[in-house]
C-alpha cells in the first residue's frame, strides 16, 4: 500500500474524564492484529454504537477507541486462505466496534472467521442498509417462519417501529405478505410507518392499556419486539393461541414483569434474538435470504446515507430517541489506494 493514513472517528477520554469525540488520521500499522485487511466502504450507526462512543463500559472497555458494529468493505490483504485481495465482504457483530476498532474508521483488520461473502444479488450498500439491524430483523421474520407464523395466520406486532430494526422489520415482512401493526411512541412518525408498509399503528399508551392485566384480548400471532420492558410483557399477553414472540432489544427496559399464563394457557413461544455472535451457518444463510427471496427493494425509503463527519449530528439524535429509519456511513470507498 501506498498510504498506511486513514480517517476514522475516534471516541477518547479527556482530562475531565468525559468521553469525547473527533475525526483523526489513524495509522494502518494500528490496528489490532487479524487475518484480514478490509478497506471499509459503508458501515451503519446501530445503539450499540451510539453506547460506545459515550463511554459505555459495558460496549467498550477501553478507550480510545474506534465504534462501528458494521462494516462492508474490500479485501486489500489477507494470510487467512479463504479470502482474496478483491474480495467483497460483510463484516457484522462479534467484537468488531466493542472492543475492536469498528466501521468508523477508513480500513478494518479481522479474523477471517468473521468474515461473509457478500452474496450476490446484494451490493456493499444495500448491506449496511440492512447491517445488523436488518440481519437482527430478518432472524426475527426467520423464527417466526420456522414456527408457522405464516402470512394467513394473522398480523405480526412490531414495537420500536421507528427505529432501524423496526422499520426493515416491517417492508421485510409486508413484503413477504404479512399485515403488521407498528408500535411507536412518536406520533409524527404514523404517516412514515403506514407508508413504509404498516397496516396499522399503534401508539405506545394504546399497547400499555390494561398492561396489568395477567392476560389481554389475542390481538396477533407474531411479535417483533426491539425495546423490551413492559411492552414486550403487554406484547406476550396480547399473543394469539400457539403464537412466537421474538425479543431483539431492551431499549425500554432489560426487566420482564410477566406470569407465566400466556406460556401454560396459551402456549405462547417466546425467542431471543442475537446477533452478534449468531452462528455462522445460519448468518450466511439469512444474508443469502436478504440478497435473495427476501430482497428488499425499498430500502432507501428507510435509510439515509452520511459522511464520517456528519455521524456526531446521527449519534446525538439516536441518543435522545429522535432516530429514525437506518443511517449508513460512507467511507468513501471510490477513494481506495491500492
Amino acid at each position: 500500500m501506498n498510504d498506511k493514513r486513514y480517517r476514522a472517528l475516534v471516541a477518547y477520554e479527556a482530562a475531565d474524564n468525559t468521553i469525547q469525540r473527533r475525526i483523526e488520521q489513524k495509522d494502518i500499522d494500528s490496528l489490532p492484529a487479524g487475518d484480514v485487511l478490509i478497506r471499509v466502504h459503508y458501515s451503519s450507526l446501530n445503539y450499540k454504537d451510539a453506547l460506545s462512543a459515550s463511554g459505555n463500559r459495558g460496549v467498550t472497555k477501553q478507550y480510545p477507541h474506534t465504534p462501528g458494529i458494521d462494516a462492508a468493505g474490500i479485501v486489500v490483504t489477507s494470510t487467512d486462505p479463504a479470502w482474496q485481495k478483491g474480495d467483497p465482504v460483510i463484516c457484522t457483530g462479534y467484537d468488531l466496534g466493542m472492543n475492536i476498532a469498528g466501521g468508523f474508521g477508513q480500513y478494518i483488520r479481522v479474523p477471517g472467521s468473521w468474515l461473509v461473502r457478500l452474496p450476490p444479488g446484494l451490493t456493499l450498500l444495500e448491506s449496511m442498509r440492512l447491517g445488523t439491524a436488518g440481519f437482527t430483523a430478518a432472524q426475527c421474520v426467520w423464527h417466526l417462519e420456522r414456527n408457522n407464523i405464516t402470512p394467513d395466520k394473522g398480523p405480526v406486532l412490531v414495537t420500536g417501529a421507528s427505529g432501524g430494526v423496526g422499520t426493515v422489520a416491517i417492508v421485510l415482512l409486508r413484503a413477504i405478505g404479512y399485515k403488521i401493526i407498528a408500535v411507536t411512541g412518536k406520533p409524527s412518525e404514523h404517516a412514515f410507518l403506514t407508508g413504509i408498509g404498516a397496516h396499522t399503528v399503534m401508539s405506545r399508551k394504546e399497547l400499555l392499556k390494561d398492561a396489568d392485566k395477567l392476560l389481554l384480548p389475542t390481538r396477533w400471532h407474531g411479535v417483533v419486539d426491539t425495546v423490551g420492558g413492559a411492552f414486550l410483557a403487554a406484547a406476550i399477553k396480547g399473543t394469539a393461541f400457539d403464537g412466537v414472540v421474538t425479543c431483539c432489544g431492551n431499549a425500554s427496559s432489560s426487566e420482564l414483569a410477566l406470569s407465566v399464563y400466556p406460556f401454560i394457557l396459551r402456549g405462547v413461544h417466546l425467542i431471543g434474538v442475537y446477533s452478534a455472535n449468531c452462528p455462522m451457518e445460519r448468518r450466511v444463510r439469512i444474508w443469502e435470504k436478504l440478497a435473495g427471496e427476501w430482497k428488499i427493494d425499498r430500502l432507501d425509503t428507510i435509510s439515509r446515507l452520511v459522511s464520517l463527519d456528519h455521524l456526531e449530528v446521527e449519534m446525538k439524535a439516536m441518543l435522545a430517541g429522535k432516530g429514525k429509519g437506518r443511517c449508513v456511513v460512507d467511507l468513501g470507498g471510490a477513494e481506495d489506494v491500492s
